[in-house]
């Protein structure tokens, strides 16, 4: 019971202080505009290349084919293997699912024009 106790008071407390505002006379919003939007490109312009490399290298390497692979392991051992490890490989299957899916996706809207 006290421990539902201090968790309501606790946050009582931190939502009272989310709705707080702090007057400085405006110096963040300055300084949130004086940052440089460069550095947002290069997150931009990083996470654009990271994704088109592994695509790249998941077509080159055929990982279509290890997840087919993947795919019939997991079928064969559903009845005898423990759930947390055939969930596992499911989860990893159905990622690569969705990479196939999406460079699919790419490749096609490249070629037709």
């Amino acid at each position: 019971m006290t421990e539902d106790n201090n968790d309501l008071l606790l946050q009582q407390l931190f939502s009272e202080a989310a709705q707080q505002e702090i007057e400085d006379g405006g110096f963040t919003e300055r300084v949130m505009q004086r940052l440089p939007l460069r550095i947002n490109w290069f997150i931009r312009l990083w996470t654009v290349f990271c994704i088109v490399t592994a695509l790249v290298l998941f077509t080159l390497l055929h990982g279509w084919e290890l997840l087919v692979v993947q795919l019939e392991v997991l079928l064969r051992t559903l009845p005898t293997e423990p759930i947390g490890s055939n969930l596992t490989m499911l989860v990893t299957i159905l990622l690569g699912l969705l990479a196939v899916s999406a460079s699919e996706v790419i490749s096609s809207g490249t070629v037709r024009k």
